[in-house]
C-alpha cells in the first residue's frame, strides 16, 4: 500500500509555471507507476501524464504535451509534474495517482492509490 501526498499547487498569471511534487509513503516506490490527473469545476477528473516505473517512458494528455513534464525520484519517492505556459483552462485541482500495473495508464479506473489533490489556478 502506498500514501501519497501532493504539493506545490497555487495561484499563478496565464504563462506562469508551477511545479507539482507527489511524496509517496512506503519503501516500494519504484514498483508503482504513477500518473497525474486533473479536474475542474463541473467535469470529470482527466488524464494528465503517467510515467513508467523506472521513469523511462511518460505519456501526456494532447492538452498539455509540450507544457507539461512528467518526472519522478525513485531515491526521493516522488513524482513530479512541471507545468510551464499555463492557461486559464489549466485550472483545475491536480490528483496523483499510483498503481502497481505493468505499464502507466490513462483511465481513472487503472490506478489504485490517490492522493488528496492540490489546487492549481491560472488567472487571465
Amino acid at each position: 500500500q502506498v500514501q501519497l501526498v501532493e504539493s506545490g499547487g497555487g495561484l499563478v498569471q496565464a504563462g506562469g509555471s508551477l511545479r507539482l511534487s507527489c511524496a509517496a509513503s512506503g519503501r516500494t516506490f519504484s514498483r508503482y507507476v504513477m500518473g497525474w490527473f486533473r479536474q475542474a469545476p463541473g467535469k470529470e477528473r482527466a488524464f494528465v501524464a503517467a510515467i513508467s516505473r523506472d521513469g523511462g517512458r511518460t505519456y501526456y494528455a494532447e492538452p498539455v504535451k509540450g507544457r507539461f513534464t512528467i518526472s519522478r525520484d525513485n531515491a526521493k519517492n516522488t513524482v513530479y509534474l512541471q507545468m510551464n505556459s499555463l492557461k486559464p483552462e489549466d485550472t483545475a485541482v491536480y490528483y496523483c495517482a499510483a498503481d502497481q500495473r505493468l505499464y502507466p495508464g490513462t483511465g481513472v479506473a487503472e490506478y489504485g492509490y490517490w492522493g488528496q489533490g492540490t489546487q492549481v489556478t491560472i488567472s487571465s
